[in-house]
């Protein structure tokens, strides 16, 4: 797992990586004013941490080497996970670690077949809670001295072929409706503008669609009265100014614009869109899909019945 921070690496946690995971949650909940109860996390232990990632999963994250975060998953596949230790070292805070980290363990967590994450926070530090909330999370239930926040999980899908990604991109398509954004990640041969060719003919979009590295943006009408594609490639565009230079937002509402490597990029688009990640595991065609809903727009979407769907692509 890789982030776009500078010298910023996440990745799966080893019960190896248990000490330095330790030296980051010690240094983080020590840099907080005292708490009455105070917190547990004080006490964790090289072992302490271990054995959690032998019961569960975990994301530890590094800058230049050096610990930087931690975050422990808990619960039972098919459940909530319980997001837990979640940890900035004082050294990194600020850098951007703690976003990119909870992002890459809700991803882990969905892979894991969990379906919403879980969390406590105290009261006595209401940035925190902020903090979850600017992330998509909702207190759930309040508990003694603090709060239990969740948020829905991205729907996982795993799509042996290219011929079902392009039936996922048309079942896709028909959950779409103008005004539509969609952010694509995945690196090069992932299945990105595969799945754009099912979402165009689910949308009968006119023209072929073709990966638009050297003309960046294409417009495809659509031939029966569903919305028009905006397909972006944003792989060679340095910068918002040039992503601008676009003039996408004149065509936003009454388009489905989706646009690939806009990760980091073309989310200030629109609040609510649709992020989706293509990836591919060394040594086989297999990928794996991750959909994520942002904003009010996919509150009541049903993008589970897309994993339902897809084993039956004909």
């Amino acid at each position: 797992m890789n982030a776009s921070v500078p010298e910023l690496e996440l990745r799966l946690a080893d019960p190896e990586d248990a000490a330095g995971m330790v030296e980051v949650i010690h240094a983080a909940f020590g840099a907080r004013p005292p708490l009455d109860p105070p917190s547990t996390a004080i006490d964790e232990t090289p072992a302490t941490v271990a054995e959690a990632l032998r019961r569960g999963v975990g994301v530890f994250a590094t800058v230049a080497q050096k610990p930087a975060g931690v975050i422990l998953i808990g619960g039972t596949p098919g459940q909530r996970a319980s997001l837990q230790r979640v940890s900035v070292h004082p050294a990194f805070q600020r850098h951007g670690v703690a976003s990119a980290m909870v992002r890459a363990a809700e991803d882990l967590a969905a892979a894991e077949g969990h379906t919403e994450a879980e969390l406590f926070a105290r009261t006595e530090f209401p940035e925190l809670i902020e903090f979850w909330q600017h992330r998509g999370y909702r207190v759930d239930r309040e508990a003694p001295h603090g709060v239990y926040l969740i948020k829905p999980l991205p729907v996982v899908i795993m799509v042996p072929d290219a011929d079902t990604m392009h039936a996922l991109g048309r079942r896709l398509a028909g959950l779409l409706q103008a005004g539509d954004v969609i952010i694509a990640s995945g690196e090069l041969g992932a299945g990105k503008t595969t799945l754009t060719q099912g979402i165009g003919q689910g949308l009968d979009s006119q023209g072929p669609i073709i990966s638009p590295t050297f003309v960046i943006s294409r417009i495809h009408p659509s031939g029966s009265g569903r919305p028009d594609l905006v397909h972006v490639d944003a792989y060679r565009i340095g910068g918002e100014d040039e992503l601008d230079d676009l003039d996408l937002d004149s065509r936003v509402a009454d388009s489905v614009t989706l646009i690939e490597w806009g990760e980091g990029l073309a989310e200030r688009l629109s609040a609510d869109r649709l992020e989706i990640g293509i990836h591919r595991p060394p040594g086989t065609d297999t990928r794996t899909v991750l959909l994520r809903g942002v904003g009010a727009r996919w509150e009541t979407t049903n993008l589970t019945a897309l994993r339902e769907g897809v084993t039956d692509a004909d």
